[in-house]
């Protein structure tokens, strides 16, 4: 296995990284070809220590895991339990599957924060402050491969995410599917034409 290990915040261990490789190692037992992984220790506010894995197997599918406690041994523990749980739910199905074919779709995720207005009052005599505008704190590109609508539900639950961008195998648009607070998904498709000024006002009725 291709396996990274970077360290962000912290001193780099020799111990911390033979421990993380002989845990990731052992998802080959799953999945004895090649794949690659990266994984990321950090420390947060001086105690609280992150590992962040992600492995990509040879078919493209992404698994992904992190977990956060005051020793990263007990996170590395955690983090990796965590993603054997998912690859023993999901093995038959992930080492059955092959990537679908059709276009793939840059994507810009883009994290906004929006300042909080002032709060003195401005002077009569003064014009009233602009408000401020929202400020772009991070930004990344990553790419919405094609996908069907059960497949995109699998890889949501191999990285652990609350929502995913791809492109649907079918219709060749980006759809998005997120998890719903009831256990069930929900699914957001685009269309090339927007609706003309009749259905629009049927929609709103």
């Amino acid at each position: 296995m291709q396996l990274s290990i970077t360290f962000r915040h912290m001193d780099a261990s020799d111990a911390v990284r033979e421990y993380a490789r002989e845990k990731v190692e052992r998802i080959r037992k799953y999945f004895p070809d090649p794949i690659k992984g990266h994984v990321v220790f950090s420390c947060d506010r001086g105690y609280t220590h992150v590992a962040d894995v992600q492995i990509t197997l040879h078919n493209g599918i992404v698994i992904k895991g992190v977990e956060a406690t005051e020793d990263m041994y007990s996170s590395i523990d955690l983090v990796m339990a965590k993603i054997e749980r998912q690859v023993r739910r999901y093995k038959e199905r992930i080492r059955n599957h092959k990537p679908s074919s059709g276009p793939l779709r840059l994507m810009r995720h883009r994290v906004v924060a929006m300042p909080e207005p002032p709060t003195a009052p401005a002077a009569e005599t003064q014009a009233p402050a602009e408000p401020p505008g929202p400020r772009i704190i991070k930004e990344e590109k990553y790419i919405a491969r094609p996908m069907s609508i059960e497949e995109a539900i699998m890889q949501l639950n191999l990285l652990h995410e609350p929502f995913l961008c791809f492109n649907n195998a079918q219709t060749h648009e980006v759809n998005v599917i997120y998890r719903r607070d009831d256990g069930s998904y929900g699914l957001i498709e685009t269309h090339e034409e927007a609706p003309s000024g009749t259905e629009q006002a049927q929609a709103q009725a």
